[in-house]
């Protein structure tokens, strides 16, 4: 194999919606970054059955409703 060809492999923190952590293996960021997550299985409508509705980031929902209103939706 070919040296210095591949990306680092390290340990970083996620962080779930609700507050807690665990720890994994990854190639995003640098050793010992944290990583939020915005939406995580805790929270999304596919493993919680539908019940929950996710939150309006930057209102980009209540945007793409008012652009489209008029269309009888």
């Amino acid at each position: 194999m070919k040296k210095d060809i591949h990306p680092d492999y390290h340990t970083v923190t996620v962080k779930m919606t609700d507050g807690t952590t665990f720890e994994t293996k990854t190639t995003w960021g640098k050793e010992g970054d944290t990583l939020s997550l915005d939406i995580d299985p805790t929270v999304h409508p596919a493993w919680t059955g539908g019940s929950s509705r996710l939150m309006d980031a930057g209102g980009r929902v209540s945007k793409f409703k008012k652009k489209y209103e008029g269309l009888g939706f």
